[in-house]
């Protein structure tokens, strides 16, 4: 019965060589889902009910998957160049109108990659080959948009999955140890991300949520036209840097309630209060978080004349996919030379190749 805190996995830079079955790392909600009979409840991460956001997902749950059955796995949308994760956030909405509208406009699939109960049968203490093996005795013949996850014995072809697929919006490979029981809420699999740096020009900051320092700094980068666009923040520093960090960007700090109107993202500061979004739609830096709408997202603005070298894993749309990692400033770098240009991005594969595959290796 939910919920049921999913099994996690530990970051390594290599992929580990032994008895392991691989996987690609899909980017997406990871989500449990429930099945007994009629009824049908999506788990998340953090054990908190997606059922009401995903209606086509219950709906497929009903019709292609065994009466009675839990099964881990991650909610993804596919878009035609890749998997589209603020398209999947956007379902995220207090409106069950707004969330049919893009159920029907931008559905979303359902990536099954462990089986933890089928019928009356608890399968956590089994091993993760036997697991694996019933999983795609239950689902390996579903139709779209169930899915049962590639997976491979083979190091050469998860190394293969790591490189190829980046283009389609996957996060990298897990891997899993064939005789591993399912063990909630612990980091007992491997997983295997991509990370670059690049350098970003930083054009404001938002205080640590304790008040003592920095918690954060904003990102931007220039494009083709000019402007400089909001990319992703830099954040989870240790106690002292953030205090530091302070008296190293005091010389660029802007009076926030003072004239902005030469600062690239001015309009934002205004708007911010009300958690407002451009005329497109597009979320901005101060805006109400859709995961937490008491969390304070105000910024205060820098003069965008600093250079940071950070750390990423990779661009989902004109964005960061997750939080940056600092590396050093570039004092020595003109912002301006701050653009996607200098950005590594890969040549995007065909999703479904993925989609279509049914390696049970």
């Amino acid at each position: 019965m939910p919920p049921v805190a999913p099994m996690l996995a530990k970051l390594s830079r290599e992929l580990p060589v032994g008895e392991f079955l691989y996987e690609p790392k899909w980017d997406g909600f990871r989500c449990i889902v429930f099945r007994d009979g009629a009824e049908v409840e999506l788990g998340s991460r953090n054990e908190r009910p997606l059922t009401r956001y995903f209606p086509e997902v219950v709906e497929a749950v009903l019709s292609s998957m065994p009466p009675q059955c839990v099964v881990d796995g991650e909610v993804v949308v596919a878009g035609p160049n890749g998997l589209e994760f603020e398209v999947l956030q956007q379902r995220i909405h207090p409106a069950d109108s707004r969330v049919r509208l893009l159920a029907a406009e931008t559905p979303a699939s359902f990536v099954a990659f462990d089986l933890l109960a089928l019928g009356s049968s608890d399968l956590r203490g089994s091993g993760f080959g036997d697991r694996r093996a019933a999983l795609v005795s239950a689902l390996g013949s579903a139709p779209p948009p169930i899915h049962v996850t590639p997976a491979t014995t083979s190091v050469s072809e998860a190394a293969d999955w790591f490189s190829r697929f980046e283009g389609a919006g996957l996060d990298g490979v897990v891997a899993k140890g064939i005789d591993l029981t399912y063990r909630e809420d612990h980091r007992v699999m491997w997983k295997v991300k991509h990370e670059r740096t690049a350098d970003f020009v930083v054009a404001g900051f938002r205080w640590h949520k304790s008040g003592a320092g920095v918690g954060s700094l904003m990102l931007g980068l220039y494009d083709e036209n000019g402007g400089l666009n909001h990319v992703g923040v830099i954040g989870a520093f240790p106690a002292a840097r953030r205090l530091t960090l302070v008296d190293e960007i005091a010389p660029y700090r802007m009076d926030a309630g003072g004239d902005l109107s030469d600062h690239p993202w001015g309009d934002w500061a205004v708007w911010a209060p009300a958690g407002a979004a451009d005329a497109s739609g597009k979320r901005l830096p101060g805006a109400i978080s859709r995961w937490n709408a008491k969390k304070d997202l105000s910024f205060e603005p820098l003069l965008p004349s600093l250079v940071v070298e950070a750390a990423y894993e990779h661009l989902q749309g004109r964005r960061l996919r997750h939080t940056a990692q600092w590396r050093r400033w570039r004092p020595d770098r003109d912002p301006l030379s701050c653009t996607y240009e200098q950005l590594e991005v890969p040549v995007p594969a065909e999703l479904a190749s993925v989609f279509a595959s049914r390696n049970v290796r």
